[in-house]
């Protein structure tokens, strides 16, 4: 993947500074930099380049350059497939590369999605262009980029027309393209026949998207680009860069907390076959080996020593989540006037916990690094290149030109890859020893180190009206500023991140998404009470929506149950403003059989409006002789809008409510000693196959455009099981996960 940012001249790169209110300042500074930018596609012999997104090479093959991560969502699928749509391609001569850094790929949905209120609004788009600000994550990937993939298979075909035109001595208006050709009655030329001639066409003023229902791809479940290599082992991902003279490290970073590391036994390291460097750090220490079987068994023999500055375990994340929420906090929402709607009222209220969670992704942190002559190459999986590239140029101290990242597949994520912690290890040991260097941490090193979904605590109060709908919604919530950190963590360099962050305040949006119920309600209030919990937190799939979801959810059902009114009328007469997400709540209770969540029937109800996309889901679930969740059955009716690939959306929806099964039932841990206890997969109670409920996935038809989809089905899980097994049981469950008897 190339590394350098392709612009106009004059680049004014001086310092952004924050002055005259809401980003003034931003706006003058940046009124000199380049406002287009040059593609930087690699093309190779053979291959003809159209703008930056694909390549059209002599033998007719297709290439579209993506440039978000691959981690199983789908994406070098769904977004090749809106290019060959557009063009009229044969999809057995597509294939997909990764997008070099370019601003052009700039991802400023993203930006919003995962750092909410850290940019201002009208400066967003601006920053993630300026700072080539490639992101995947927040289910941004077909939003972000249906438009311009389908602008630019439309100019392709466009050029292309006119080139077979031009041959043909007509007007390129009366041609059309399928499979592959190009087509005017019963003259056929193929792509790669015009390739060359037609890039040299412009691109009309007035592009034409395709019309019609005929000989298109968008909207059919084509097999997955990325399946192939990944069945028959040919796909790489970072643990199978194998390069000449590399070397394998393993590591054992320092607890949460560490000042400094004290002491390790190198001598009895030095005596493992195999074993070939120390590297050391304040906070790490590595050990080197010709493989990383021995790497790690030194790194047992080292059995380093560190200094901690401050205790961390359960019981001081509770205090400090306890202290937060009876502490001041920050309003984030507000509609209405609770205060005549509380007062002298009767108030129902709940209190509601969600611990941490883990990403538990199938690959661990994994980074492979190359240092020659002053230049880093590295080769990982990543879903923030520029800013990992960015991360470790700062490290060592060099410009980011002369650090190149080669994008991988990445095994799983959820949000884990956002980060940079094992490419600038890597990078330190690679210019350390002087080879290339495989770094790998181990399943213990990547739960123990896990910048985690953060804990959170609510306070839910509401007041009921006289026709039982509600009058006034209250939400406290305490959690960490994760939006805020992940942030600062991640664009440390970035002036106007620091910036953005000084006129943020304490409240972070990020740490509330989600709060805000879908429902009408007049009167409504959202408070973030931020909770200095000393535990790192990152992005988890789905952000807090996990977690306020869980919330909401199952404090409307406890609604439902007070104004004894049955909990699919009860939501569905206060979503008037909401005919999507009522939609998908009536076809799932009659797709699932709904009974009413009566008492003995263990069924539960949960909905969630989300990334532009709308989810309903029916549980059924009960608690076995041996006091553990048995979830039997998942119903989900998803409207996200047009669909592109009807497989792919199936995968993530099912996978989602696999996941929020997972995060319903286990997925977290313990801490003793400022480290997590949970080591291993086993330690998280995650479902097996035997656990897997029977799954139901009705994708309601919706031409509205397309919404996030791959953490959708994660939020309403949890509550739709927890509203089930309160109609199984009769017992409130307000604590994730779910334990039956454990509060």
């Amino acid at each position: 993947m190339a590394t350098e940012r392709q612009g106009g001249k004059g680049i004014d790169r001086r310092t952004l500074l924050i002055g005259g209110g809401a980003g003034l300042g931003l706006i003058v500074a940046w009124a000199v930099w380049p406002r287009s930018y040059r593609p930087n596609l690699s093309v190779r012999e053979g291959e003809t380049a159209f703008g930056a997104w694909l390549k059209i090479a002599t033998d007719g093959q297709v290439t579209v350059a993506i440039p978000q991560c691959e981690y199983g969502q789908g994406v070098f699928t769904t977004l090749p497939q809106l290019i060959a749509d557009e063009l009229g391609a044969d999809w057995r001569t597509v294939g997909v590369e990764q997008a070099p850094l370019n601003p052009i790929y700039a991802n400023s949905l993203a930006a919003a999605e995962l750092f909410p209120g850290v940019v201002p609004d009208q400066l967003r788009r601006t920053h993630a262009v300026r700072t080539a600000l490639m992101l995947t994550g927040g289910s941004t990937s077909m939003r972000s980029f249906e438009a311009p993939l389908r602008r630019a298979g439309a100019a392709a075909r466009a050029m292309l027309c006119q080139a077979a035109a031009r041959r043909w001595g007509i007007d390129w208006r009366a041609c059309a393209t399928a499979g592959g050709f190009v087509i005017h009655g019963q003259q056929r030329l193929r792509f790669g026949e015009l390739a060359a001639d037609a890039a040299g066409e412009s691109v009309p003023r007035d592009l034409p998207l395709r019309e019609g229902e005929t000989a298109r791809l968008a909207g059919e479940p084509l097999p997955r680009l990325d399946a192939p290599a990944k069945v028959d082992g040919s796909a790489n991902f970072a643990a199978d860069i194998r390069l000449p003279g590399m070397v394998f490290a393993a590591i054992r970073q320092g607890p949460v907390g560490t000042r400094r590391l004290v002491g390790a036994d190198e001598a009895a390291a030095s005596r493992v076959p195999g074993m070939l460097h120390v590297v050391k750090n304040e906070r790490w220490i590595a050990a080197v080996a010709n493989n990383w079987w021995a790497a790690s068994r030194a790194l047992d023999a080292l059995k380093p020593r560190f200094e901690v500055t401050a205790r961390l375990d359960s019981a001081t994340i509770q205090a400090a989540l306890d202290a937060a929420l009876d502490g001041p906090g920050s309003r984030i929402v507000h509609e209405g006037d609770l205060a005549p709607v509380f007062r002298g009222a009767r108030v129902v209220t709940a209190e509601y916990r969600a611990g941490v969670a883990l990403h538990a992704a199938v690959e661990p942190m994994t980074a492979t690094a190359l240092w020659e002559d002053g230049r880093l190459r590295l080769w990982l999986p990543t879903q923030a290149p520029g800013l990992a590239r960015g991360a470790v140029a700062r490290l060592l101290g060099i410009g980011e030109g002369s650090v190149t990242i080669h994008p991988v597949f990445a095994g799983g994520s959820f949000g884990q890859n956002l980060e940079h912690q094992a490419a600038e290890q890597a990078a330190l040991i690679a210019r350390e020893l002087g080879k290339p260097v495989q770094l790998s941490w181990s399943r213990g090193e990547t739960m123990i180190h896990d910048r985690v979904r953060a804990p959170a605590a609510a306070r839910m109060s509401a007041r009921l009206g006289g026709n039982g709908a509600v009058a006034g919604w209250l939400a406290k919530i305490a959690a960490p500023s994760s939006g805020h950190e992940l942030a600062r963590r991640l664009m440390a360099g970035d002036s106007a991140i620091g910036a953005g962050l000084a006129i943020a305040g304490t409240g972070d949006p990020a740490a509330v998404e989600g709060a805000r119920p879908p429902y009408r309600i007049p009167n409504l209030a959202i408070d973030h009470h931020p909770a200095d919990i000393g535990l790192p937190t990152g992005y988890w799939r789905g952000g807090a929506h996990g977690v306020t979801a869980f919330f909401t959810e199952s404090f409307i059902d406890e609604l439902a149950h007070v104004a004894e009114i049955e909990a699919f009328s009860f939501r569905i007469a206060m979503l008037g403003g909401e005919p999507r997400l009522a939609r998908c709540l009536s076809t799932v209770t009659s797709l699932g059989g709904w009974q009413g969540g009566t008492a003995g029937s263990g069924q539960g109800l949960a909905c969630h409006a989300f990334r532009g996309s709308y989810i309903a889901v029916m549980a059924e679930a009960s608690v076995g002789d041996d006091q553990r969740v048995q979830v039997d059955r998942l119903v989900a009716a998803v409207d996200c809008g047009r669909v592109v690939n009807p497989d792919v959306v199936q995968q993530q929806i099912e996978g989602g409510l696999i996941f929020g099964l997972a995060a319903a039932t286990g997925a977290t841990t313990g801490f003793t000693d400022n480290m997590a206890e949970a080591r291993r997969f086993s330690d998280l109670g995650l479902p097996r196959l035997a656990d897997t409920p029977d799954i139901m996935v009705e994708l309601v038809a919706s031409e509205a455009d397309p919404g996030g989809v791959s953490e959708l089905a994660v939020p309403p899980v949890a509550p739709a099981i927890a509203n089930a097994l309160f109609a199984a049981t009769g017992v409130r469950l307000r604590q994730l996960p779910l334990i039956p008897g454990g509060e």
